[in-house]
């Protein structure tokens, strides 16, 4: 089914509403989701929803929680999110960061504890709207691991998002990098086992650490309550060696320097998402002149572009160009919602307390 942006942003924070958050937080959330779905990252966007009716009902994901400063010191800020809807924390956490940094120039910012952060590219984002520079190291606990070290047969570590944001000009839109570590996210799966489509080859291992194209191997993960999963499986690292490497560094700088731990063993796996966020800001004013700064990010861009592509239908593209495409295409032509997650969406719904006549009449 296709389904129009500002009618999927009400459904969703009608649903976000029955589950205790207050108007903002649903508001807040809501569009983090839908522009999930808008860019192209069906992984992070409403078919979250399940999950995290299920976070709520298990006590393990607390509506309307205002990000803890637990530590000042001159451009590093510390916050915990106190396990609060990680859309919102996040996005109040960077608002500060980003007021702290127009004022010195440079800020670290560590977020730990929150739950799910969503697409870590609105992160992005939101420095860039306030004409800042921005590098994202994001970990995972609270949560089996899912993907496979290099070389490796079982998971070890989580999919560690990485975001880097660069701001453009009036000729040149914005340079966002918002990548998973693994090859794809956990969520990709999710969306292939619902459409029932086989994984393209080199994504997933299985239980015995042999390479497979069945998105089934990671269902363990995505639905612990179903009988017949097959044994669990795991993410491969992208880049192998590189993408590994990657993810241990968002283990310590997510994990380690926020204070919210890493995915070791010893710490409580209570099957929900916890996130910790390593975050630089900066003040591109305050290292070049910005007028010198866009001429650069403009011609690099077009120096980049400019290679004959190999593939004449598939022309070169940088980081926020597939974004791009995908906003433009679904804007107009509406966003796509496979049947399996929509009734998962609705089915949650009903939980929490969505009547079938309220549900009919926001859809």
């Amino acid at each position: 089914m296709l389904i129009k942006e500002i009618k999927l942003k009400i459904f969703v924070a009608a649903i976000l509403k029955k589950g205790g958050s207050d108007s903002e937080e649903a508001q807040i959330v809501a569009d983090h989701l839908v522009r999930s779905n808008l860019a192209g990252h069906d992984s992070h966007g409403v078919g979250m929803l399940p999950f995290y009716m299920r976070m709520l009902q298990a006590d393990l994901l607390h509506p309307n929680q205002k990000p803890e400063l637990v530590k000042a010191d001159g451009s590093i800020l510390m916050f915990d999110g106190l396990r609060g809807y990680g859309q919102a924390v996040g996005k109040m956490a960077m608002e500060k960061a980003i007021e702290k940094c127009h004022e010195s120039g440079l800020v670290l910012m560590t977020l730990r504890n929150t739950h799910h952060l969503g697409r870590i590219g609105t992160y992005g984002e939101q420095s860039i709207a306030a004409g800042m520079v921005s590098l994202h190291f994001v970990n995972v606990t609270d949560h089996p691991p899912l993907v496979a070290p290099f070389r490796g047969s079982d998971a070890r570590f989580s999919t560690n998002p990485i975001c880097l944001a660069m701001p453009g000009s009036q000729k040149q839109p914005p340079v966002l990098l918002d990548m998973a570590t693994s090859c794809i996210a956990l969520g990709k799966t999710r969306v292939a086992l619902n459409k029932g489509e086989a994984l393209k080859e080199g994504l997933v291992i299985n239980y015995q650490g042999q390479p497979s194209t069945d998105p089934g191997v990671m269902a363990g993960y995505l639905f612990p309550d179903r009988s017949d999963n097959p044994p669990l499986g795991a993410l491969t690292p992208f880049g192998d060696y590189k993408g590994y490497s990657l993810a241990l560094f968002c283990e310590l700088f997510g994990g380690l320097l926020s204070g919210g731990g890493t995915i070791l063993p010893e710490h409580p796996r209570q099957n929900s998402i916890i996130n910790n966020m390593f975050t630089l800001i900066i003040d591109p004013a305050k290292l070049v002149d910005i007028p010198w700064m866009q001429h650069e990010v403009e011609a690099i861009v077009s120096h980049s572009k400019a290679s004959p592509p190999a593939n004449p239908e598939e022309p070169v593209l940088v980081a926020g160009d597939p974004e791009r495409q995908f906003i433009k295409t679904r804007q107009t032509k509406g966003i796509p919602i496979d049947d399996a997650t929509w009734k998962q969406i609705l089915d949650g719904a009903e939980v929490l307390g969505l009547s079938k006549t309220e549900i009919q009449n926001l859809t």
